[in-house]
């Protein structure tokens, strides 16, 4: 004898021996994401005052300075790279200007 189990289960609700669920299904949750602003980010890379080791500069950005150091956490996690946020600016360790304009464009910001 094979029952299938969707049919077992209507007619044990058509019984009234099993409680229909009734409730709403919960809205999705939007993820967060850094609001898009309507500036132009510019990306760049620095050696000046590094000892010779490259940094990639993000400039331009005017929101406040909570909103940047949650980018600026956000760009970290996504290329597993060190980095910090300091008057209006990000600075991520190495020569990534490429990744960082890709994902900045992918977050919605305008970045060159």
């Amino acid at each position: 004898m094979n029952i299938d189990w969707k049919d077992a289960l209507q007619a044990l609700k058509d019984n009234g021996e099993v409680p229909v669920d009734n409730t709403p299904d919960p809205e999705p949750v939007q993820p967060d994401r850094p609001r898009p602003f309507k500036g132009v980010l510019t990306v760049a890379i620095d050696r000046k005052g590094r000892k010779g080791k490259t940094a990639t500069i993000i400039e331009g950005f005017t929101a406040g300075e909570e909103e940047l150091q949650e980018l600026a956490r956000t760009i970290k996690q996504k290329l597993g790279a060190g980095g910090s946020t300091r008057d209006g600016e990000i600075l991520i360790q190495g020569e990534r200007r490429q990744e960082v304009v890709n994902l900045l464009q992918s977050l919605g910001y305008k970045a060159r």
